[in-house]
Parts: C-alpha cells; sequence; structure tokens
C-alpha cells in the first residue's frame, strides 16, 4: 500500500464494511379478546330478577387523556426523531446529547491513535472489522518505515445525521467536520504526502453501535465513510 492510502483513510474516510448484526426478533404487541359476561343471571323459576338500574349520567367519570409523550409528536414525522425515540424506548439511559458528546471524543481520539499507530487504544473502540482495517493500514506504514507528523487542530462540527434500531442493536450515524494538518514522510525524510503547514478540512461520517441489551455502556465504531 502506497503512503497516499493512509490520508485516503483519514482524509476521505476509512470504508469499511457495516458489521453483521445478530437480529433479534422484535417482540409483537399482546392483545386478547375479552369475552362479555352476560349481565342477566339465570334465576330460578318463580323468582324475580332486579335488574341493575341504568347509571345515572351525573355519576360517569370521564377520564381525562393519557398525554403525549415529549418529542413523540415530532418522531412521528422525522425519521431520524423516531429512530432516536426507538432507541431511548429500548434503552432509557440513552441521551442524544451524552452520546454525541462522548462520540466527539471518540473522534479526535481515534484519528489521532490511527496517525500515531497506537492500537491500544483503538482496540477497545472498534469493532473487529473496522480494527482489522485500520491495523493493516499502520501495519503498512511500519513495514516502509514511513513517519507520519499529525496534528488534530479543532472539531467543527458534529451532529447525528442517522440511527436505526435493529431488534437490541442501536445504530447511530454522526457526520463530523474538522480541521487537521497532516503530512507523510518516507525513511529519509522526504515529504511523500500532504503538508505539515497547511491546515486540511475533513468530513467524516461514522456509524456506531450497540447492544442496548449488554450491561457494557460503550459504543463501538463499526463503519466509517467519506462525507464527500
Amino acid at each position: 500500500m502506497q503512503g497516499s492510502e493512509f490520508f485516503n483513510i483519514v482524509l476521505l474516510g476509512l470504508l469499511a464494511g457495516f458489521i453483521a448484526f445478530r437480529l433479534y426478533s422484535v417482540l409483537g404487541r399482546r392483545t386478547g379478546n375479552e369475552r362479555s359476561r352476560d349481565d342477566q343471571l339465570r334465576m330460578p323459576d318463580g323468582a324475580e330478577t332486579n335488574p341493575k338500574p341504568a347509571a345515572s349520567k351525573d355519576n360517569v367519570v370521564t377520564l381525562p387523556e393519557r398525554p403525549t409523550p415529549v418529542g413523540a409528536s415530532a418522531a412521528a414525522s422525522n425519521p431520524l426523531a423516531r429512530a432516536l425515540m426507538d432507541i431511548k424506548l429500548v434503552d432509557r439511559a440513552f441521551d442524544s446529547d451524552r452520546f454525541l458528546s462522548g462520540a466527539r471524543s471518540a473522534y479526535e481520539m481515534i484519528v489521532t491513535a490511527f496517525a500515531r499507530g497506537e492500537r491500544d487504544v483503538l482496540r477497545p473502540l472498534l469493532s473487529d472489522d473496522v480494527f482489522e482495517t485500520f491495523n493493516k493500514a499502520i501495519k503498512s506504514r511500519e513495514a516502509k518505515k514511513e513517519r507520519v507528523d499529525f496534528t488534530f487542530l479543532k472539531l467543527k462540527s458534529a451532529r447525528i445525521s442517522g440511527a436505526e434500531l435493529k431488534g437490541r442493536m442501536a445504530d447511530v450515524t454522526v457526520t463530523f467536520e474538522s480541521e487537521v494538518m497532516m503530512a507523510g514522510y518516507d525513511p529519509s525524510g522526504a515529504l511523500i504526502e500532504g503538508d505539515a503547514k497547511t491546515p486540511h478540512g475533513v468530513t467524516d461520517v461514522w456509524t456506531f453501535a450497540r447492544d442496548t441489551s449488554a450491561s457494557d455502556p460503550n459504543w463501538l465504531l463499526v463503519a466509517t465513510a467519506s462525507g464527500g
């Protein structure tokens, strides 16, 4: 793999296939058809029946309508909001703002660790497929004795751009826009890619996943792509 492949991964996004999630059967709502009872009791011959008097309208109490859950009206008309609501229903601890804050930290940590070849940092943050792809790129750099200078300047924006609940597996996609500086050098120290003095704008689309039935609260990076 040429030195430029590292920059294709970081600048253009590392396109990794989605890991195959085990699909869980979705439990259907249990419904029942209640059998109506006969209001009249059979009485012995000659006995009088005392029909129940009709309820007075004054005794009828109108029950209040069940309030609509917060965010439910927005979710009904917005596929993304609906998907996030579905995740929230199976994982009460899920909070979009808190998730996004964690994703911001993970993004900077992952791209920096990848540039430095820090496998021990990457391993707990990535799915097996994504880690293997990152690891192959790192091994290639090491074999060619290439050096990378990388500086994460700032994360300009991060927004949730997709979400899906598949059984108990939740996927949340985040679009990141960042600014970095990077340069690649061959063993002799000659510049082979990038520019150590000019900031580069990067747009990445990353998907994180978590099994909501698991006790582990951490999300893993399961797919990356370029944002164009």
